[in-house]
């Protein structure tokens, strides 16, 4: 037999016994312990070709089948992919639309399934690959402050004040505005205060309203109630 042959030979082998692991319902890591390295690069090839046209509900269905013989890396490279084709198609919505498109869009324009885009917005935070993705925006932050401060020794005041903000150098005051409400009747030089009012009898504040009315100050006007709010 020569060598082309029994490369042929080899390889009708080798792919019979890949097809035997394939048609399993659920692949396990007991399925490919006696594969050797030849055959562990060739079912990865052929996993991923089977993989890339599949969407939705069937893409589920085949990573379910694989999932334990899954190395760290593969698993991760999974969740990078609906990381961002999840991301992109959102981003690109966002900019089209104005709003958050709705899960049913993002299942359809994305290929992925109603679980996995649940399952994604669910436990992305907590996920490894996240965290590093986080770390990979702080890693950038320096970028960012060097040319803040481009900007700033141009003579930009904003500039300036965003990165003496951001290296600490001025604390960003919040301004609060208090409304103080007091309700009061000045007569002349004479205040009476709300409290003052509340102080007084019936008697007392009818003889007031009595000499407001019949000295005319509220004539042709609406007339000044005692709970009426003046805001200083």
């Amino acid at each position: 037999m020569n060598t082309e042959t029994t490369a042929l030979t080899n390889f009708t082998t080798t792919k019979e016994k890949i097809d035997r692991v394939f048609a399993l319902e659920k692949i396990t890591p007991k399925d490919v312990e006696d594969f050797n390295q030849l055959e562990r690069e060739y079912f990865n090839e052929i996993a991923t070709k089977r993989l890339e046209p599949l969407k939705g509900a069937q893409r589920d269905n085949f990573l379910n089948k694989v999932e334990s013989i899954f190395s760290a890396n593969t698993k991760n490279s999974v969740w990078e992919y609906n990381h961002l084709v999840i991301t992109n198609f959102i981003s690109k919505f966002m900019r089209e639309h104005g709003i958050m498109p709705p899960k049913n869009c993002i299942v359809e324009q994305t290929g992925l399934s109603r679980q996995t885009v649940a399952k994604h917005f669910k436990e992305y935070t907590s996920h490894p690959e996240f965290t590093a993705e986080i770390e990979q925006f702080k890693f950038m932050a320096n970028n960012i402050l060097a040319t803040v401060f481009k900007y700033a020794s141009r003579g930009d005041m904003r500039a300036a004040r965003l990165y003496l903000e951001m290296v600490g150098a001025i604390n960003k005051k919040q301004n609060t505005v208090v409304n103080e409400q007091n309700n009061y009747i000045q007569i002349n030089n004479t205040i009476l205060s709300q409290e003052n009012l509340k102080q007084l009898t019936a008697e007392q504040l009818n003889q007031i309203e009595s000499f407001i009315t019949n000295n005319g100050y509220v004539k042709n006007a609406r007339p000044l109630e005692i709970t009426e709010s003046i805001r200083v």
